[in-house]
């Protein structure tokens, strides 16, 4: 499988562009600002025809030039029926004191737009997304999880947005953020998992199931974590 991406923006939100092999078609995951010409840019080098693009959930910096590359493929953009009304009002998500990054912009939905389910499995590409609900950072966050085969054994990939981070959690002081919701959610549907679960987040570096469990001090009092992380602070700290 080819997993590749890279970080856009002044968020430095984490876009990536799966394949289930070079010169196949593939999937876009989370374009934010300015990621139109580096996944142009991906897809030639690696021979992918994208065949939709795939919303975590509705910020903004996941989201910006989403409507742009589905204009530009002809592809269907899918994302959660919660945060669906962020991608012609991001403005929504993000509250007034941040709603000056929208400036004069206006947005607008793709043309066609798929709502995820809780719970369903998403074929594209030739891969299997399971989807899994995971709202706190906002109702509409999800889970998309992959199978990656290796030379040893498959590994259950993770594209987490912006629910969990290596060291950290998503923020919760924006419009629909909860904070024990996003707790609930993690250890619902993250901490659950088997450790060699690798986990790819929506701001900063790859970690994994079984790292974050004994070692997220914002995740040390829930089921299943490790008792030596320290007493989690209060709030998330990357992106929107």
């Amino acid at each position: 499988m080819l997993i590749t991406g890279f970080a856009a923006g002044v968020f430095a939100t984490n876009c990536y562009v799966v394949a289930d092999r070079p010169g196949a078609d593939a999937v876009i995951i989370d374009p934010g600002q300015d990621a139109a010409p580096a996944v142009t840019e991906l897809l030639t080098e690696h021979g992918l025809t994208p065949v939709a693009v795939l919303l975590t959930h509705g910020h903004l910096d996941h989201t910006w030039n989403a409507a742009t590359l589905c204009e530009q493929f002809g592809i269907p953009a899918y994302i959660h029926p919660a945060d669906r009304p962020m991608l012609a009002d991001p403005a929504a998500g993000i509250g007034p004191a941040l709603s000056s990054l929208i400036g004069d912009l206006t947005f607008a939905e793709p043309d066609k737009v798929v709502e995820f389910v809780d719970g369903q499995a998403v074929e594209l590409a030739g891969i299997r997304f399971d989807v899994a609900e995971a709202p706190g950072h906002t109702q509409g966050s999800v889970l998309l999880t992959v199978t990656a085969p290796t030379d040893d054994a498959e590994v259950p990939v993770c594209f987490s947005g912006d629910v969990l981070f290596a060291g950290s959690i998503g923020r919760t002081d924006l419009p629909g953020g909860d904070h024990q919701q996003l707790l609930g959610s993690i250890a619902a549907t993250l901490l659950t998992r088997s450790d060699d679960t690798q986990v790819l987040p929506g701001h900063g570096p790859q970690t994994s199931v079984g790292r974050e469990r004994a070692t997220n001090p914002f995740l040390a009092d829930l089921p299943g974590a490790g008792r030596d992380a320290a007493a989690h602070p209060r709030k998330g700290r990357h992106g929107l």
